[in-house]
């Protein structure tokens, strides 16, 4: 179970916005938050990461607090058990993708997980090269992949997809898709494209003036 409460007075283009929100989610699921831009849908997933603090709020995630402001716990980024995949792909330039996925990975770890995790996302051949030389498709494979292999609780996406032509992006959902099952991850996804956010979500959180209007499936949602 992860358990979200948070409040932020948000300032953007139209103004103020208080953001409140309060839910769940049971750990598997993939949910899916939907709604208009500057809704708050990236901050509260810049909260869960521990990149923006509140100014009131409670996330526990399976039965771990990573913060309560009543009682003064902010666990850093780097002790909250998340991957966390943007737009911008985030990958560092001066290193191979081989590299990049090993940085994710723990020292604990089995390496050769980095072998399979390549076999996974086709980029095998590609080890070697440095993301200037990658087309913006295999820069967010190895973006997804990286963030698998930190096996996080809670795998947070922030429009991942949204710089990518149509046949990637459906080809990419397949991999979204294919990584939250066999990880066996707790996924959230943020997307302005409903077809996408109803292709990947079992779940949808409908964001409006800063708090959560829907609560249901993402189908009956759009078909409505």
């Amino acid at each position: 179970m992860i358990d979200i409460k948070l409040r932020k007075k948000l300032t953007g283009a139209g103004g103020d916005i208080q953001l409140q929100v309060d839910c769940q989610m049971q750990s598997g699921e993939i949910v899916g938050i939907y709604g208009p831009s500057g809704a708050g849908k990236s901050s509260i997933l810049r909260m869960l990461a521990g990149l923006m603090v509140p100014d009131e709020g409670v996330i526990e995630v399976g039965g771990q607090v990573w913060l309560d402001t009543a009682n003064g716990i902010n666990l850093r980024p780097q002790h909250r058990n998340i991957g966390m995949v943007f737009q911008e792909y985030s990958l560092f330039p001066n290193m191979t993708v081989l590299e990049n996925l090993e940085f994710a990975l723990e020292k604990r770890k089995d390496k050769s997980l980095l072998r399979e995790m390549l076999e996974i996302i086709g980029m095998q051949e590609l080890a070697n090269q440095r993301p200037q030389l990658l087309s913006g498709g295999q820069k967010q494979r190895v973006a997804l992949a990286r963030a698998m292999l930190r096996q996080p609780k809670l795998l947070l996406l922030d429009e991942p997809l949204s710089a990518l032509d149509r046949e990637m992006r459906k080809n990419l959902q397949e991999y979204i898709l294919r990584f939250h099952r066999d990880f066996q991850l707790t996924t959230l996804v943020v997307s302005h494209d409903a077809a996408e956010i109803t292709r990947l979500s079992e779940r949808l959180w409908v964001l409006e003036n800063g708090s959560f209007v829907y609560d249901g499936e993402p189908n009956l949602y759009f078909t409505k």
